[in-house]
């Protein structure tokens, strides 16, 4: 499947002029659920391997990976989400993505698909209960294969609040 760079801005949104205001994600699993990432974010996909463990890093941050000269953390988005901790093996998949000016791996299943959906396919986040694995969220998609939850690759790093931390 071609992708067209043109289609959608590095902020992951729809470019001024796309055609048709289509959006590419790449799918992956977490056990049985489906995430998406905006294809233009991800600069690779990698087999796992061994990292460098960081002390005093929150939970999720399983520690940092060697691309090439730069230091990308790796998040483990099964903990992220609340999920535990992923006992990771060889055939875990590391997404590379860029998140403003960083590089950083995330810790998924096994890639899926490029899913290419119109704009107004993507369906808001309900807001019944303030779950911390809605806050990093910011949309979903319906498909053939099922519901794909779109991640929100900038709050996926942002700390909780005192105020947020006490309502969750």
């Amino acid at each position: 499947m071609k992708v067209d760079a043109a289609v959608q801005d590095t902020a992951g949104k729809p470019a001024p002029d796309a055609p048709g205001g289509i959006n590419q994600f790449i799918s992956f699993t977490i056990g049985d659920d489906q995430y998406g990432v905006d294809i233009m974010a991800v600069r690779e996909i990698k087999g796992w391997s061994g990292i460098t463990h960081l002390p005093k890093q929150p939970d999720y941050v399983r520690g940092v990976l060697n691309l090439r000269g730069v230091m990308a953390p790796i998040i483990d988005l099964r903990c992220r989400f609340g999920q535990g901790m992923t006992e990771a093996t060889p055939m875990h998949i590391v997404i590379i993505v860029q998140i403003d000016t960083l590089q950083v791996g995330l810790l998924g299943d096994r890639v899926l698909d490029i899913v290419s959906v119109e704009r107004s396919q993507v369906q808001p986040v309900p807001k019944i209960a303030e779950a911390a694995r809605v806050d990093f969220l910011s949309g979903l998609v319906t498909t053939k294969s099922g519901m794909i939850a779109l991640i929100d690759l900038p709050r996926l790093l942002s700390v909780p609040s005192a105020g947020e931390k006490a309502a969750a």
